[in-house]
């Protein structure tokens, strides 16, 4: 190592999103020093079907942090001991399962948009209505099954969540089957197991998953965080197959050097923050408010409302799910509103359709008209999540006339995200009794300024886009400094926060009329209305 290279002092964090990897160091005022990103391969085998193949992520994952090093060096001039703590956010309801004597993988990971088990949700739906789920000693049935299921881990059967992608890849791949009946396998959303490898693989690495993401699995408790027997008893699987939970903010253990070298001669870097990516917005964007709501434009869009250190009960079709957890502290709540499909939508024009060439000309395209032509998109590709909940519902365009050119089809694409979001906030509002004034934003939707515009007009109330939209790698970062007090940062007083992206955001306030906005509500609610129930799926033999 050069001996005139600079120490400094920063955080990293490795954000693994759907498809690609980053990995961004910040300073304290959550500058970015650094970052590198790869997109890594999408599997679609099947109608229905998304895979990834889990040792890719892993080498994706190292390739980010060696070109970033090495940037860091190379360009910034800083030694490489100058990264003091490493957090870890991930796309959370992606299941991945692997082998606890050699640390291999034993298939692709299922991930979270995948809806191949939709047989095994209508499976479990016939089990709660004749079988019940015993909770605490008392069986419960029908209804009364669905609501305490619902109470206990603030979710509902979906195809959506880790236990029932789980169960189908026990039923259906021999391998895994194998390897629980032998008491061999393990499994994990990805932050499970990329801290695995990071920490040493089958080299004794660490079995871990954070309060955030475990909320998501279908498999825990959302009061006591830790996963309960009942669910384990109605799904069928061993206890030992699962990872310790642990919180979002503490020292959980070290990078251990990697094979590329990259931290040879280096002090191995502690990861001390983990944290579901969409939960991780929700801290970047210093939501520690009960009241305060973000919403991610990503590949799907997930707005999240923090409801303080209680659990929310959602009646109006949202999931309650943790929002973060500082060790030793009490966890904060949040009510969620998952939409399946937003940015994906924008790659569907360009890559299956041809409409555009780049994600950035959808907003050049949407531009050239003022309204969707009366075109509406219900982007059900995989069903419908918050706050409908049909698996069975079918993408729908409609509205189309002769009039209809590309320009409509893009702008009701960039609605279409818009009103789900307003169908979301909605129900968030019938649930929490609280009128949302503005709404703060991120991912990658948010770079063009129509679709933050068309948001605005869609849903009345103002949309606040910071200028650096890094959220979900801040939050990240946010516990992990935190945990070791890097900065003086303390995500149990926030006000050690204030200095922390204040470089300024943007505003949109809405411009359309109350009575325009509602024509185009009312629209949009029988579009939704007209795709739901187009498929009609039988149980699997």
């Amino acid at each position: 190592m050069s001996s005139d290279l600079k120490q400094g002092e920063f955080v990293g964090a490795l954000d693994c999103g759907t498809t690609s990897i980053r990995f961004i160091l910040f300073d304290s005022f959550a500058n970015i020093i650094v970052s590198h990103q790869l997109e890594f391969k999408q599997y679609y085998p099947h109608p229905g079907w998304h895979e990834h193949d889990p040792i890719e992520i892993v080498n994706v994952a190292e390739a980010c942090i060696v070109q970033a090093i090495r940037s860091l060096e190379e360009d910034k001039g800083y030694h490489r001991n100058s990264v003091k703590v490493v957090g870890i956010t991930n796309q959370r309801e992606t299941t991945v399962v692997w082998s606890r004597k050699t640390g291999k993988p034993l298939c692709r990971a299922i991930v979270w948009t995948d809806n191949r088990n939709k047989g095994e949700v209508s499976r479990y739906e016939d089990k709660l209505e004749n079988e019940g789920i015993e909770i605490d000693g008392k069986v419960y049935k029908g209804e009364d099954a669905v609501d305490a299921l619902a109470n206990l881990t603030g979710l509902q059967l979906s195809t959506y969540f880790s236990a029932i992608k789980l169960h189908w890849m026990i039923k259906h791949y021999p391998d895994v089957a194998a390897a629980h009946e032998a008491d061999d396998l393990l499994f994990g959303t990805i932050d499970s197991w990329v801290v695995y490898n990071l920490t040493g693989g089958a080299n004794n690495g660490i079995h871990i998953i954070d309060c955030t993401n475990a909320s998501r699995t279908l498999l825990m408790s959302l009061h006591n965080l830790s996963f309960s027997p009942s669910l384990l008893k109605f799904f069928s699987l061993r206890p030992s197959i699962l990872p310790t939970i642990v919180s979002s903010s503490e020292f959980y253990g070290l990078i251990s050097p990697f094979s590329s070298n990259t931290l040879q001669q280096h002090q191995r870097v502690k990861i001390a923050g983990i944290v579901g990516d969409q939960q991780a917005a929700l801290v970047g964007n210093k939501c520690f408010k009960e009241g305060e709501a973000k919403n991610t434009y990503g590949t799907g869009a997930f707005l999240l409302f923090n409801t303080g250190t209680e659990v929310v009960r959602s009646r109006n079709g949202l999931l309650s799910t943790v929002g973060y957890r500082v060790k030793g502290e009490k966890p904060f709540y949040a009510l969620e509103g998952s939409i399946g499909v937003a940015g994906s939508a924008v790659k569907w024009l360009r890559d299956q359709m041809g409409l555009i060439g780049s994600a950035q000309e959808i907003n050049i395209l949407a531009e050239k008209e003022k309204t969707s032509g009366g075109v509406y998109f219900v982007t059900a590709f995989g069903g419908l999540l918050a706050p409908y909940w049909d698996t069975s519902a079918g993408g729908l365009l409609i509205g189309l006339s002769q009039y209809t050119n590309p320009s409509h089809i893009a702008r009701a694409t960039l609605e279409a995200v818009s009103y789900h979001t307003r169908a979301v906030i909605e129900s968030m509002k019938a649930d929490s009794g609280v009128e949302l004034k503005h709404l703060k934003v991120d991912g990658g939707m948010t770079n063009g300024d129509i679709v933050m515009q068309i948001q605005a007009d869609i849903g009345g109330f103002e949309v606040v886009r910071p200028e650096m939209r890094e959220s979900t790698a801040l939050g990240s970062a946010l516990l992990a400094g935190s945990a070791i007090g890097l900065f003086g940062w303390d995500i149990r007083r926030p006000e050690t926060f204030d200095k922390v992206n204040t470089k300024g955001s943007t505003t949109f306030k809405p411009t359309l009329s109350e009575e325009e906005r509602e024509i185009g509500w009312k629209g949009w609610q029988r579009a939704v209305e007209r795709s739901k129930g187009w498929e009609v799926f039988a149980a699997e033999d």
